[in-house]
């Protein structure tokens, strides 16, 4: 297949932080797109937050990707700086998750992932979900941001006027899909101020 026709990968993984949907909505707005692979991870924690959260189990999440990694694989294609990725998503990125990658603790293959897509200045986006914040958690956010990464709390916004939890899913889905240039229609766009 030559490079033109190559399709992009991108790397979803979904750990145990509260916000599984976000990381279920990104595989389904992938799976829309055409010539786009998704690679998918989930932790043990983020199976039973699937279903604490949305009732679905983990076979139900693995079906919507193209190709699924077990998180023990440290061996996987996608450990290595030689998988051509166009990046990683964490949706969600639990606390413990960003402390390991935050501090290059490749414990397992979703941290090894992100390591990878750091050292390969490829775009590392990180849903973090906890709130307040304490100054562990700013440390590592600060750190993952200073080698390359984007932290991305999934905060919804308000101007759209959402009139669901899905619409702002969505919304959220569709700027993370932005940072990778990924084409959507699951938000309006920002056309201004109304006149009042």
């Amino acid at each position: 297949m030559s490079a033109a026709h190559a399709p992009r990968k991108l790397i979803v993984a979904i750990t145990g932080a509260t916000g599984v949907i976000y990381g279920v909505r990104l595989l389904q707005a992938l799976r829309e797109l055409p010539n786009v692979q998704s690679h998918l991870l989930i932790s043990e924690a983020g199976v039973l937050n699937l279903h604490q959260e949305l009732d679905f189990n983990r076979k139900d999440v693995e079906a919507l990707a193209d190709v699924v990694h077990n998180v023990r694989d440290v061996g996987a294609s996608i450990a290595s700086g030689s998988f051509q990725s166009d990046g990683m998503v964490i949706a969600p990125c639990s606390m413990k998750t960003l402390a390991a990658v935050a501090n290059g603790l490749s414990d397992n293959l979703i941290t090894r992932a992100a390591d990878v897509v750091l050292k390969e200045r490829r775009r590392l986006v990180l849903m973090v979900r906890e709130t307040p914040f304490n100054l562990a958690h700013l440390r590592n956010m600060t750190s993952v941001t200073e080698m390359g990464g984007i932290i991305f709390p999934p905060l919804p916004g308000f101007y759209h006027k959402p009139q669901s939890i899905e619409e702002m899913v969505d919304h959220t889905v569709g700027r993370v899909l932005d940072l990778f240039a990924l084409p959507h229609h699951l938000t309006p766009r920002w056309n201004g101020l109304k006149d009042s």
